[in-house]
């Protein structure tokens, strides 16, 4: 992983690879900030700069011997310390127990997708942690001499997943640290990670993407069109895995689409007859699915209500959408927006709560009528 495989995050990259070419790198570093924004990517091309025999244009070569080792996550001198699920067996629990399904998921999520970890371990319901297991395999391993390098780097994903036992052994060796060892800590939450450790770390505070950032990602690796790449990065609020399920989800937003569209024009011409099926149809999607579909909802009619501004920059409609409120927005006004807002959001907090689906959207569906109107 190369600095310039990764988006955005300028001044993070620039004090990371001062750092190295100054040679006073901290032997504990924290990036922080939140999950999908590329924070482990920023950890592990920091340790390839660190390692690579022939840096170029303030990067890694991506060339050398040890550039090719961390493509293939085999260099001897980087270790990864990850949450595991603990084994039902006396059999102690550690991450090199999982290196190569470890392997396998960084190849596939550089953006460090936690529910993927869970299905990579087997177990969606786990809570993975940290156990004191690792702070003694770790110890075991840093007390040899790096064996190719000058340094030997510690990648550390979510540091706040230490059970207390294993921060408490950790920081010993952080707070007497080997000459030759580095650890860089890569946190989603870094108010959970124990104090004495967090407050002995040179720490990067790392902010979300950029919706541009955000789109030209999607534009480049899903081929998606530049206005609904927008729209779809606007949702994801900053977070690549988001925008990823968002792709992903594309098919089921078409299908809210159609039926946001069925909702507003039956209610318009006040058929109530055909809003009661249409209630049904929407009842059979399923509780969670509904709840997903009145997101989506209040989503498009806070956008119709923007697209009125008439000022481009703040609406985050993909192309249909816009087509679509190009003559529906005049109905969306400062008069109904709210009251329609609170109709679909107590729609919402009723299916949540395992109401008749087919009532609550009926009389959902009624209200919007007199709404439309007014």
């Amino acid at each position: 992983m190369k600095f310039s495989d990764i988006p955005a995050h300028d001044f993070a990259k620039q004090r990371l690879k001062a750092f190295v070419d100054i040679n006073k790198i901290p032997h504990a570093i924290l990036l922080e900030g939140p999950c999908g924004i590329g924070k482990f990517a920023l950890a592990r091309a920091f340790a390839q700069y660190i390692h690579c025999q022939n840096r170029i244009n303030g990067d890694s070569c991506g060339k050398c011997p040890s550039c090719l080792q961390h493509e293939s996550y085999n260099h001897i001198d980087t270790h990864f310390v990850f949450p595991v699920v603990k084994k039902s067996s006396p059999k102690k629990s550690f991450s090199d127990d999982y290196i190569d399904v470890w392997k396998d998921y960084l190849s596939e999520n550089p953006y460090m997708d936690f529910q993927k970890w869970l299905v990579a371990l087997d177990n969606v319901n786990a809570q993975p942690a940290i156990y004191v297991d690792e702070s003694e395999e770790l110890i075991r391993k840093l007390n040899f001499t790096s064996h190719q390098a000058k340094y030997k780097v510690v990648l550390f994903w979510l540091p706040e997943r230490m059970n207390q036992e294993c921060a408490n052994k950790l920081l010993k060796l952080i707070e007497e640290p080997y000459g030759d060892t580095l650890f860089v800590f890569v946190s989603n939450n870094s108010r959970e990670i124990l104090p004495t450790i967090y407050s002995r770390t040179q720490r990067i505070e790392l902010k979300r993407l950029s919706d541009e950032v955000i789109a030209q990602y999607l534009v480049d690796n899903y081929a998606v069109e530049a206005q609904d790449a927008l729209a779809l990065a606007h949702i994801a609020d900053g977070n690549i895995i988001e925008a990823d399920k968002m792709v992903s989800l594309s098919k089921e937003n078409q299908r809210f689409f159609e039926l946001f569209i069925q909702l507003m024009r039956l209610s318009y011409q006040r058929k109530v007859k055909e809003l009661k099926s249409w209630s049904v149809d929407v009842a059979g999607l399923g509780r969670e699915q509904i709840m997903r579909f009145l997101t989506y909802i209040q989503r498009l009619i806070r956008e119709n209500f923007i697209y009125n501004l008439s000022v481009s920059e703040l609406n985050y409609l993909n192309k249909e959408e816009a087509q679509f409120s190009q003559n529906f927005a005049k109905f969306i006004t400062e008069n109904n927006v709210i009251k329609l807002i609170d109709v679909f959001n107590k729609a919402l907090t009723d299916i949540s709560g395992n109401a008749n689906a087919k009532i609550v959207l009926y009389d959902m569906s009624i209200k919007v009528i007199l709404l439309l109107k007014s």
